[in-house]
């Protein structure tokens, strides 16, 4: 069975919401995250907030979200010298609003997350492989000799070589990440649209159900949900996917 996690004090929203749907505020402001939210309710427990919303409130609201409750993915994917990751690192888990943290899969860059995460195992420590918008063409202009599973292979093992939880993912290449990493390798999967929503900007999708079947242990998904007439109705049949899927 794919690994879970240790969440926040479980509250009256847990009922419905499936705890492996990570539902992601990619929005330009607080307010507009907050109603997102609010009209969610008990459908959702788990938040991914970027760096969109990371750059206007996103930490305080990490923190407000915590305090409700709500277990937090803090998609901010740092990538720096190893000694400013370290401290990045130690900041972000110390102020204990944050359950999943993105950084690049490169060597050094995840050595010094996990150095800098210590102790701290409730904070998982995710490595980016490569971005679900990218495609082997888009690789091969950025000057990499190999294609994008043949790369995603690569970071999967440096992430258990540096000591990290997991990797964020494409859906299809979620089964080798779960191959290589394991039962409680963490597969965090963007790029995820049911059928009845668009892929919008994602070049690597696939449905909640196929996602899950290829070995994800937690799915993000964003404007099927946000942008929705009713998010609340979007989120409950999504989560109704994912447990028919499961």
């Amino acid at each position: 069975m794919p690994a879970t996690l240790r969440h926040a004090a479980p509250t009256q929203q847990a009922d419905l919401a499936d705890p492996r749907l990570i539902v992601a505020l990619d929005l330009p402001t607080r307010a507009e995250a907050e109603d997102v939210v609010e009209a969610l309710g008990d459908a959702v427990s788990f938040y991914k907030i970027g760096l969109q919303l990371f750059a206007t409130d996103g930490m305080a609201m990490a923190r407000d979200l915590r305090a409700r409750g709500r277990s937090l993915f803090l998609d901010w994917k740092l990538h720096d010298i190893g000694a400013t990751v370290e401290k990045a690192a130690a900041a972000i888990v110390g102020t204990g609003a944050c359950d999943l943290l993105t950084v690049h899969a490169h060597p050094q860059v995840l050595k010094a997350a996990v150095k800098g995460r210590g102790g701290d195992r409730q904070a998982k420590i995710l490595g980016v492989t490569v971005l679900t918008s990218l495609n082997g063409q888009d690789l091969a202009e950025m000057g990499y000799g190999m294609g994008v599973e043949a790369l995603v292979e690569r970071r999967i093992r440096q992430v258990q070589d540096a000591g990290a939880d997991g990797v964020v993912a494409s859906p299809h290449e979620a089964a080798m990440a779960r191959r290589i990493g394991g039962p409680d390798f963490l597969v965090v999967t963007p790029g995820v649209r049911p059928e009845w929503a668009g892929k919008d900007d994602q070049a690597r999708a696939a449905t909640p159900a196929e996602a899950l079947a290829n070995g994800a242990s937690h799915l993000v998904i964003g404007r099927p949900v946000t942008a929705a007439a009713d998010p609340r109705e979007a989120a409950l049949r999504l989560a109704a996917e994912m447990r028919g899927g499961a």
